[in-house]
């Protein structure tokens, strides 16, 4: 079949979004669009990949890098004209070239390779990549007569008989690359819109007595185009049925998928329970027998096997083994929890080491803080970092006990088996076995409720 050029289209302005983001840059689950679409076309056998973005189109560059070759269209005067800025790339190639949208995120590799096939076994000049829509509402008719491609007609201007017609234009097409240029040269913008159409090549092709032949692929979701927020949404939810599959297929447990949030680049292993109302986003890595419990939000982070996780919030940080979170809890960015570890309720982690089998109750804050293995952790145990302008580093060895309501205030090292007295306030070092103690002495006062001006049950 040999190599292809691969054209995306990525220069319209999007305004039916209503946003400051780029159309193409909008995200489907957890990947701008026009990357879903670079992403299925790297998997072809591509000799040029050339991205056609606007003159505001740096923000596309920053998403895509160096996996293709930009052209910048100045001036948005269509879809042919678009094609045109491309010509000192691809214009003197020999072979095919594959030109599609970058706000069609739903196209896979597979598709667009049977496309691909389907043309060069037929040899035609041009190949337009077709779908049976049950309502082909606003969508370009096909026009045939019997397999050779008549004309595309748009809906505004098609007649009665061809408003019937549920074969639909998906907007990607495959061109002979020599033919492509050479029309592009010819046509104009003699139309309403004062643009130059690619579709309008097609025209050229058959005035040259070449045929015009389309394929019809199997599942018209693929070819959902986003133009708005409804659409977006739509092709989300499409993307996320996808990828739902995909992970149950692949021995994953998914309790309700049409509740169940999974970004695309999301990879979880076998026998994982992945329970309603759960969002895992970015690269984030879960292994094998894990639980996920509702609620929870989970973003480029990695849990290895058997962690359970119960309605808390995880980012940009690490789980070992058999280790638990929640409910409730927050491993903000940098945490790194080791194995058997548990972590119970309202505690929050942040740029932080906690070591193997130790143990973290409840209502705690730790930042900035490297905890050894087998340490117990009281409730109420606040980890003061921060001095009104920089943040510093505590360390607490192996084996040791931090008592209830206990403030430590960092810069301190407390040493393998120590421990802090409950309500204590710890601003220096504690050394190997010593019992640390930094609290007011209590001081009963006598009979002093007799002396109170107003007594309690006064009030």
């Amino acid at each position: 079949m040999g190599e292809i050029n691969t054209l995306i289209l990525a220069a319209g302005k999007g305004t039916r979004m209503k946003s400051h983001l780029h159309k193409v840059l909008q995200p489907v689950c957890g990947k701008a669009m026009v990357d879903h679409v670079l992403t299925e076309v790297e998997k072809l056998n591509n000799s040029h990949i050339v991205t056609i973005i606007g003159s505001d189109g740096e923000d596309i560059k920053e998403c895509l890098g160096d996996r293709t070759e930009y052209v910048v269209q100045k001036e948005q005067l269509g879809t042919g004209h678009a094609v045109l800025q491309a010509e000192a790339q691809l214009g003197n190639s020999q072979g095919n070239t594959l030109v599609m949208s970058g706000d069609t995120p739903l196209f896979t590799s597979t598709t667009l390779q049977k496309l691909i096939h389907f043309h060069c076994e037929h040899n035609d000049k041009i190949t337009i990549l077709t779908s049976i829509a049950d309502d082909p509402t606003g969508y370009g008719r096909i026009v045939r007569n019997n397999d050779d491609v008549i004309k595309i007609v748009e809906q505004k201007d098609a007649s009665d008989d061809e408003l019937k017609i549920k074969e639909i234009n998906t907007g990607v097409y495959v061109f002979d690359n020599q033919f492509l240029f050479d029309a592009l040269h010819k046509i104009n913008n003699d139309n309403a819109q004062h643009e130059y159409y690619l579709t309008d090549v097609i025209k050229i092709c058959k005035d040259a007595k070449e045929k015009v032949s389309a394929y019809i692929m199997d599942d018209f979701n693929e070819s959902l185009g986003v133009n708005d927020r409804i659409a977006l949404a739509r092709a989300t939810k499409i993307m996320q049925r996808r990828i739902n599959l995909k992970h149950m297929n692949n021995g994953v447990s998914i309790v309700d998928p049409e509740h169940t949030f999974i970004d695309i680049d999301v990879k979880i292993g076998t026998d994982t329970v992945i329970e309603s109302n759960v969002h895992l986003r970015g690269e984030t890595i879960i292994g094998n027998n894990c639980v996920i419990r509702s609620g929870s939000d989970i973003s480029n982070s990695v849990l290895h096997d058997n962690v359970t996780v119960i309605s808390s919030n995880i980012e940009d940080s690490e789980m070992e083994d058999n280790s638990d979170i929640g409910p409730m809890s927050h491993l903000r960015p940098n945490a790194h929890i080791g194995k058997f570890v548990h972590i119970g309720n309202f505690v929050e982690v942040k740029k932080a080491t906690i070591g193997d089998y130790t143990k973290v109750g409840h209502l705690t804050y730790i930042g900035n803080a490297k905890l050894g293995s087998n340490i117990n952790v009281g409730c109420g145990v606040v980890f003061v970092n921060y001095d009104g302008k920089d943040k510093h580093e505590s360390i607490v060895g192996d084996h040791s006990f931090l008592g209830s309501n206990s403030n430590i205030v960092a810069p301190v090292n407390i040493s393998d088996h120590s421990f802090i007295a409950a309500g204590s306030t710890i601003t220096d070092n504690v050394n190997y076995h010593d019992l640390a103690i930094a609290r007011a002495r209590q001081v009963n006062k006598e009979n002093y409720w007799d002396r109170l001006p107003h007594k309690p049950e006064d009030l």
